[in-house]
């Protein structure tokens, strides 16, 4: 039987270092471009495979990331939040392309997400969506910033803690919401969601709320804001108790899409019309945002972008380079919730 081809074999007839191959076959960019696609041709031709535990073995690296979701409560079984499934395309599809393996875990099956990833070699760095109550929450990532975990996260940024974080500017989508609502005649512009630093997206989100409302010589009326977390459910009973308060309004901004529609079904309940009477904003821009009756106006999240972002910040991390938190730009996307 013929043996295995060998990275010293492509080596020899590459006339290059053993080292070089590797690098070359990992797309380092330590390797210039017209070596690199020689090398990539020769282990084509020899129908070279990479061992990639005895790589990993000699690299203490095990070239894949850990994704860890919050475990949201949802109307499936599936217990993740639309929004994250969206994303969760993105990220996978970010780390292939770097040639890297995923490893998806709810968050909630370990304390020690350290010690189960990173110190077992199991993943070299670790991404996390959600976080439920972040107070709460806040706790578990100073442990990991104590252990020299390499993460990054999606959310707010964080300005106490050296947190690498990729979000949106939800302070500035909270703005763009409201004026759109303002652009169109509303003034009684209720607000659906959590205003305090138990859920900072939202709060930012709130915070822009407000500034849109002042900057456009209207009085905030705090008695218009209820809270709700993340579920269709939370929306409708913060749309019933808004509806139940007596006090006037003609719109609402809802925290996210899933809110969004919760709301919807008690104004359809109550037999208040969308928009003639109620015109109504999302945020996030989820799947089943189009499909609504009416279809919902939102606040889009690029998670193609922030996929790409989550995984290339968390590399750079992991190979002792500077990374940053970063932005991403909202994007309104106006259906008929709000009218023509």
């Amino acid at each position: 039987m013929k043996e295995k081809s060998t990275s010293f074999d492509i080596a020899y007839k590459a006339g290059v270092s053993q080292s070089t191959v590797s690098r070359a076959l990992r797309n380092s960019p330590l390797v210039n471009e017209a070596t690199r696609e020689k090398i990539q041709a020769i282990a084509k031709e020899l129908n070279y495979k990479v061992d990639k535990n005895a790589s990993n073995l000699r690299s203490q690296q095990s070239d894949t990331i850990a994704l860890l979701l919050f475990e949201d409560p949802t109307n499936d079984d599936s217990a993740i939040n639309p929004f994250f499934l969206s994303m969760l395309g993105s990220i996978t599809r970010a780390c292939s392309q770097k040639g890297y393996d995923l490893l998806v875990s709810f968050q909630q099956a370990s304390d020690d997400w350290h010690a189960d990833f990173e110190d077992s070699n199991k993943a070299d760095g670790l991404i996390l969506l959600g976080y439920g109550d972040y107070v709460d929450y806040e706790e578990k990532l100073i442990k990991l910033l104590e252990q020299g975990t390499h993460f990054v996260r999606w959310g707010a940024e964080v300005k106490n803690l050296p947190l690498i974080s990729v979000g949106c500017d939800n302070y500035q989508g909270g703005i763009e919401m409201t004026e759109h609502l303002i652009n169109k005649g509303r003034r009684n512009i209720a607000f659906l969601g959590s205003a305090s630093t138990h859920a900072p997206e939202f709060f930012d989100r709130y915070k822009g709320h407000c500034q849109a409302i002042k900057a456009n010589g209207i009085v905030v009326n705090p008695l218009l804001q209820f809270n709700a977390l993340y579920t269709e459910e939370a929306g409708y009973q913060a749309a019933c108790k808004l509806i139940a308060s007596g006090e006037s309004f003609d719109a609402i901004c809802a925290a996210c899409d899933l809110i969004a529609v919760g709301a919807m079904r008690a104004l359809q309940e109550h037999e208040l019309k969308i928009p003639e009477q109620v015109a109504l904003v999302g945020f996030d821009d989820i799947a089943i945002a189009s499909f609504t009756f009416p279809p919902l106006t939102t606040v889009k999240q690029d998670t193609q972008l922030a996929g790409e972002l989550l995984v290339g910040t968390l590399l750079a991390l992991i190979s002792g380079e500077e990374a940053k938190t970063t932005l991403i730009p909202p994007e309104l996307v106006v259906r008929k919730s709000c009218g023509n």
